[in-house]
């Protein structure tokens, strides 16, 4: 229901999905059923916990829009970032 009752723009996928990724079945149906739902309703979709190329690769070949982990970069204070 908060899809349809907040102005969200964005679906953020759980790291506890994306660290299965690419290997789990289960992991891999999720994961893509939230981006076509996110699709379907005009969504972008934010997938968490990103730490291998490959479950990068899988999430961009399913049409995830954006990125957070290990991968691309460590955790830091705001004032290294900004």
């Amino acid at each position: 229901s908060y899809l349809k009752r907040f102005d969200i723009n964005y679906i953020k996928i759980d790291r506890s999905f994306v660290i299965d990724l690419p290997g789990d079945s289960e992991a891999k149906a999720i994961t893509k059923m939230i981006v076509q739902l996110a699709d379907t309703v005009a969504m972008e979709v934010v997938a968490e916990g990103v730490e291998t190329e490959a479950q990068f690769a899988y999430l961009k070949a399913v049409g995830c829009s954006f990125f957070q982990g290990y991968l691309f970069g460590k955790p830091a204070p705001l004032p290294r970032i900004s």
